[in-house]
């Protein structure tokens, strides 16, 4: 996999940066964690080289002085929003992060429920959360929000919030996801640590987008495709310009909020500490790229595959057009198409050719593989043979998985297990060679080719199943599908 980010660098002058931000303040800070603090798979997959637990390892380096608050918006709960990375709901999501950050001997604080407007759904979780003796607090909706500034820096507006009980000098604002009011708390709490005459500051670590990056730089393009739902735009920071005479991406969302920023420290400190938004940040992570080519083929990768996922999640009714119209725009500006993925054309070729499901593979050297559907295997099951056959010089007619292996695989799984498909998924292939690695060298040399995936993209002609995405997430792969269920094969495929 090519490396095209410097991690070691980014835990030094980032950890280095945190810190002096936390001496410039008094008695508290308030610092909101963008992203996500472990399992940033999308950070990931922009930065090659980026591990996705760096900004946990950073943390880790200051927990004697630091607690976490976990948030999560009531409107997410009502509507079972799901992480897309990890197939889970934002509230089950909430009991994951508590758990780890809690097993690395992190404190986690409390949980606070955001846009709480009385909703049922939210007020079960308060309690499911409060039988596992974890505290709860609500934040409530606040009328014109972030514009009418005199409301909500008053009794009737961050007033009416819960107070946050906390009691280590860095409190660490993190969420499931993007648009769950972490931004909100951390000023809510603010307002309330002055009325008990408490000086405390406030930060900003953002990943996304990189503020010393150009407004179109392909990185900061595919953040806008990363929150396409939540309608984020990337803005040059007017604050920042007026400030400086120089340039720096933010988004709109900070900026809007800044003249409430300026409004509370006005009431606390007298004066505000910051000139910008891009003030507020903390973020370092733009000097740590050391290929920049890189990284823009990777962003462009990501742009096309949250487009790609946005098509799927529409054809499932879980994603409007509006979200589809913006990536399909935000391509554009970023002057490419579907048919920049090889992977992508290659497979449409296939299927062109055959008339069956197929799926394709684009290798980190290069290579273009490609499998299609049998009897036996789903596409990208055959994909996966294929390609682990390839990085392990093993003959493409070599059959890693005798066929009397696979029929009682199949038996069960429709006879005893009530399966409509007795196709092996990934998963099932996988284990199936592991089994035969104890027998058979070809299967022991396949398996040792899994970590050599990683980088690698794929295209399938069909939507895949969860399981056979998940698979390919864990092994670092990046996955487009096209937005259909199923392929019925022409009549000359059915002949073969």
């Amino acid at each position: 996999m090519k490396y095209g980010f410097d991690n070691a660098k980014y835990i030094k002058i980032q950890s280095e940066h945190i810190r002096e931000r936390i001496a410039a303040f008094g008695d508290k800070l308030y610092m909101e964690f963008g992203g996500k603090l472990f399992d940033d798979y999308h950070a990931s997959r922009v930065l090659p080289g980026f591990e996705p637990d760096s900004k946990l390892k950073m943390l880790m380096q200051m927990k004697d002085d630091a607690e976490i608050v976990i948030v999560i918006s009531a409107v997410d709960i009502e509507k079972n929003k799901v992480r897309s990375d990890l197939g889970i709901t934002y509230d089950v999501d909430v009991l994951r992060l508590r758990d780890e950050f809690m097993a690395r001997g992190l404190s986690v604080n409390s949980v606070v429920i955001t846009h709480f407007n009385g909703q049922s759904s939210a007020e079960a979780y308060r309690k499911r959360l409060e039988n596992l003796g974890i505290k709860v607090y609500y934040h409530h909706t606040i009328e014109d929000y972030p514009h009418n500034v005199a409301l909500i820096d008053s009794d009737e507006g961050f007033g009416k919030n819960d107070y946050v009980e906390t009691t280590k000098p860095l409190v660490v604002v993190t969420a499931p996801g993007p648009g769950s009011g972490k931004m909100a708390v951390c000023l809510s709490q603010l307002y309330q640590e002055n009325k008990r005459g408490i000086k405390a500051g406030y930060a900003k670590f953002e990943t996304f987008p990189i503020w010393n990056l150009p407004l179109a730089h392909p990185v900061n393009i595919a953040y806008e495709a990363a929150t396409a739902d939540l309608d984020d735009v990337n803005m040059i920071d007017p604050f920042h310009l007026e400030a400086y005479g120089t340039m720096a991406v933010n988004y709109n969302r900070d900026i809007e909020i800044f003249p409430v920023m300026n409004a509370l420290f006005d009431d606390i400190y007298g004066y505000s500490p910051y000139k910008s938004p891009t003030d507020m940040g903390v973020n370092m992570i733009g000097y740590c790229i050391s290929d920049d080519e890189v990284c823009r083929e990777a962003s462009y990768q990501e742009i096309i595959r949250r487009y790609y996922t946005a098509l799927c999640n529409f054809a499932d009714g879980k994603a409007t057009e509006a979200e589809v119209n913006k990536l399909s725009l935000l391509m554009k500006k970023a002057k490419i198409t579907t048919a920049y993925r090889k992977a992508t054309v290659a497979a449409k070729e296939r299927l062109e050719k055959s008339g069956m499901a197929t799926a394709a593979i684009e290798l980190e050297d290069g290579t273009i593989l490609t499998g299609e559907t049998s009897p036996l295997l789903g596409p990208s099951s055959a994909l996966l043979l294929n390609a682990l056959k390839h990085l392990a010089g093993i003959a493409h007619n070599v059959k890693l998985i005798p066929q009397q292996m696979i029929a009682p695989i199949q038996k069960t799984k429709v006879t005893y297990l009530h399966g409509h498909n007795p196709r092996l998924h990934t998963d099932e292939v996988l284990v199936a060679i592991s089994m035969m690695s104890l027998i058979d060298e070809n299967c022991k040399l396949a398996l040792e080719q899994l970590p050599n995936l990683a980088g690698a993209q794929v295209h399938s002609t069909v939507m895949l199943s969860e399981v056979d995405r998940k698979t390919f997430n864990k092994l670092g792969i990046g996955l487009t599908c096209d937005p259909v269920r199923k392929i019925k094969p022409r009549p000359e495929s059915l002949a073969r």
